[in-house]
């Protein structure tokens, strides 16, 4: 199994942006943002979930939401604030707004066939 990575940037509610370096992640419900970038965008806490780790540990984060730009699309996401050492994870449901799936044969995001039903 590979590891893949894609640029894109994010945009916080006063228009401030950052760019960003993501893990594509898709066992990952919500995407990060590593704390440096939510800050500097201006990003502000919502709300507190708690998240089970692949390892089975458990860990609180705060979520906010964020506008993603990636070459494939943009859209609004929640997003989990990152604590130190947390890196920036593109999950889930950022991809499924966005209307992607992650193929993992060739490690790229492609468009997911939608369905109205």
């Amino acid at each position: 199994m590979g590891i893949t990575y894609i640029e894109g940037q994010v945009k916080g509610p006063k228009g401030k942006q950052s760019d960003v370096k993501f893990l594509v992640d898709s066992g990952a419900t919500y995407s990060v943002l590593p704390k440096d970038v939510w800050e500097k965008i201006g990003l502000k806490a919502k709300r507190r979930m708690t998240f089970t780790l692949a390892d089975g540990t458990t860990i609180e984060r705060s979520i906010s939401e964020a506008y993603v730009v990636l070459p494939q699309g943009e859209a609004h996401t929640p997003v989990v604030l990152g604590e130190d050492g947390d890196e920036a994870l593109l999950g889930v449901v950022t991809l499924e707004i966005l209307g992607l799936i992650f193929n993992p044969f060739d490690r790229t995001l492609q468009p997911m066939r939608m369905l109205m039903c």
